[in-house]
């Protein structure tokens, strides 16, 4: 059973700084790709950033240029860097990771930006 374990949240002022990391139980070289989702109150979970196997990345247009997402394949191990940040980057964030036949969710954490 693959297990995603996410750390790194809290709560940060506009303007500054988080890191999200993310701890699979398989290898990452295991899945597709892996990537980060989030979700904000009474909106539906969306894209955030995604890393394919081939290391080829993808993020959406509202993060773009502020967040960066990266792998350790040595670890097994994903992060998000994220700059910059907005209130409205507020969300509970979730890693994720997909094989042919599965999608694995962690289990959030929540990111809180202050205006």
């Amino acid at each position: 059973q693959v297990q995603l374990v996410e750390s790194g949240g809290g709560l940060v002022q506009a303007g500054g700084s988080l890191r999200l990391s993310c701890q699979t139980s398989g290898s990452l070289d295991s899945f597709n790709d892996v990537g980060w989702y989030r979700q904000a109150p009474g909106k539906q979970r969306e894209l955030v950033a995604t890393i394919a196997r081939s290391g080829w990345r993808n993020y959406s247009d509202s993060v773009k240029g502020r967040f960066t997402i990266a792998g350790d394949y040595g670890r097994n191990l994903m992060s998000l860097q994220m700059n910059s940040l907005k209130p409205e980057d507020t969300a509970v964030y979730y890693c994720s990771a997909t094989t042919d036949s599965n999608v694995y969710w962690g289990q959030g954490t929540q990111v809180t930006v202050s205006s």
